[in-house]
C-alpha cells in the first residue's frame, strides 16, 4: 500500500483534519506502544499499520 493511499483511507475514516492529530497523539500497544506516525518511522509499512487502525478502531469492512 503506498502512502498516499494509506492517509486516504485514515482521512476517510477519521476525517481530513482528524487522522492527522490521531496519528500523532494515539499510542497503540499493537504497534509496540507507538503512533502512527512513530511507526510508520520505524519501518513499518502502510499496509501494516492499516491493518492495526483497522484491528484497533473497528474500522468497517467495507473501508479496509
Amino acid at each position: 500500500m503506498r502512502l498516499t493511499v494509506f492517509w486516504q483511507r485514515m482521512a476517510d475514516h477519521f476525517g481530513a483534519a482528524y487522522a492527522d492529530s490521531f496519528a500523532r497523539d494515539y499510542v497503540m500497544s499493537d504497534l509496540g506502544g507507538r503512533t502512527v506516525h512513530e511507526a510508520l518511522d520505524a519501518g513499518w509499512s502502510a499496509k501494516e499499520v492499516w491493518r492495526v487502525v483497522c484491528r484497533v478502531m473497528d474500522v468497517p469492512h467495507d473501508k479496509r
